[in-house]
């Protein structure tokens, strides 16, 4: 089975050297890949210098750089890892149990369940906006994961080929993870001890922006796989307020005869409007996305027959 490590990086100088050295004391026969966006340091020639094969992203980004590597590098087995040495390595084979022997299409490096985030992470909010994130997705999706933003996971050829990466920054472990609850591939988790960046190391991401981001992909991708259910609670929300408005427009009129309140009886009016039609584009964009499922899993066994179940390229 062919092993590729995928590292995307954006000015981790202090720390690629080591991850790189790590993965291959673990996964000696695995080919590292390095993929720089736009350092202004010393990443890219610190990455060759240790070995990895190494390219360029000029796309600003992990998301952009996640579909490049998805697109370029053919592996029966990806693990992807953050170059912020904040992984350990020595978990890398509980990761990827479960990819050789068929058993998941994703695996996640569980970073929330055993409590080493919490103690390690020095940043503030960070602990509550990976709960807000894992509490949302699981209440939407009905599942039960633990972790939903590591950096830390491995995955088939399946979902690699099959994936449409969407985002462009920081939303991609969000998109990944509703990918494959959204089209049912089959998920495991793995506890792992988490670090903290060591000293010199600087996240590059902003609770604020990069928050506001991740919860933006969550509502998108809710209304893009989950229209029915998305039109519908707006379907509610614009009818109970279109009756709330309407009510005392009736209730004047059975008890005098007329509408004097004209503005609220024509809001009330545009509100049960706009609670059908919600409604009513939930129904049909409810018929798109299941016509889409299908194509999906119809191009994945067109894909199986092709590459004879993903054992290697034929």
């Amino acid at each position: 089975m062919r092993i590729a490590v995928l590292i995307p990086c954006y000015n981790e100088e202090h720390t690629i050297g080591a991850v790189i050295d790590d993965f291959r004391r673990e996964l000696p026969e695995a080919v590292i890949y390095v993929y720089d966006n736009n350092s202004s340091d010393r990443t890219y020639d610190i990455a060759i210098e240790h070995g990895a094969v190494v390219k360029k992203e000029p796309k600003q980004g992990k998301g952009n750089v996640i579909r490049a590597m998805f697109r370029d590098i053919n592996a029966d087995c990806y693990v992807m890892v953050d170059g912020d040495h904040t992984y350990p390595a020595d978990t890398v084979h509980q990761l990827i149990g479960p990819i050789v022997r068929r058993e998941a299409s994703m695996v996640i490096g569980d970073r929330l369940s055993n409590g080493t985030y919490g103690s390690e992470n020095k940043r503030r909010f960070h602990n509550l906006g990976n709960s807000l994130v894992k509490r949302s997705i699981n209440f939407l999706y009905k599942s039960d994961l633990e972790d939903i933003m590591t950096g830390y996971r491995a995955f088939d050829k399946v979902f690699v080929k099959s994936m449409p990466v969407m985002s462009p920054g920081f939303e991609i472990e969000t998109e990944m993870t509703i990918h494959a609850l959204d089209k049912r591939l089959p998920i495991k988790e793995v506890p792992i001890r988490y670090r903290d960046r060591p000293d010199g190391s600087e996240s590059k991401l902003s609770t604020l922006s990069d928050g506001l981001k991740v919860l933006g992909k969550i509502f998108t991708l809710f209304k893009e796989y989950r229209p029915m259910m998305f039109f519908s609670a707006w379907s509610v929300l614009l009818l109970l307020c279109g009756l709330a408005t309407g009510l005392p427009v009736v209730a004047e009129f059975f008890a005098t005869g007329y509408i004097t309140k004209i503005p609220s009886a024509i809001l009330a009016v545009g509100l049960v409007i706009l609670s059908m039609l919600s409604f009513a584009s939930g129904l049909i964009l409810d018929t798109v996305a299941s016509t889409h499922k299908k194509q999906y899993e119809l191009e994945l066994n067109r894909m199986f027959d092709l590459s004879g179940g993903f054992k290697g390229d034929q």
